[in-house]
């Protein structure tokens, strides 16, 4: 049985293939975990682990209502009727 064949990315295909730049790839390797090889003076990342790294930091639905505020409000909405609301001076 034969293993299979290793491919190797250069720091600037790594990043282009993540989208991001290769300072962001840098920080990548160094603060959240994509594994990384120094070969010498170079850096060297395997495409099986960007592709893990991609599938991993899939978002699943549901989980960025963090993101978005409380709906406000319309100005023309009637308001709720919880005498919250003052009424002008006549």
């Amino acid at each position: 049985m034969s293993t299979p064949e290793i491919v190797w990315l250069n720091t600037d295909t790594a990043a282009k293939r993540l989208g991001i730049t290769t300072r962001t790839l840098y920080r990548f390797i160094n603060e959240c975990g994509l594994p990384a090889y120094r070969m010498g003076r170079v850096i060297r990342v395997k495409q099986a682990d960007v592709d893990s790294f991609i599938e991993a930091s899939r978002i699943e639905p549901g989980t960025l209502s963090h993101l978005y505020p409380d709906p406000v409000p319309a100005r023309d909405a009637e308001p709720a009727d919880d005498n919250s609301v003052i009424a002008p001076d006549s």
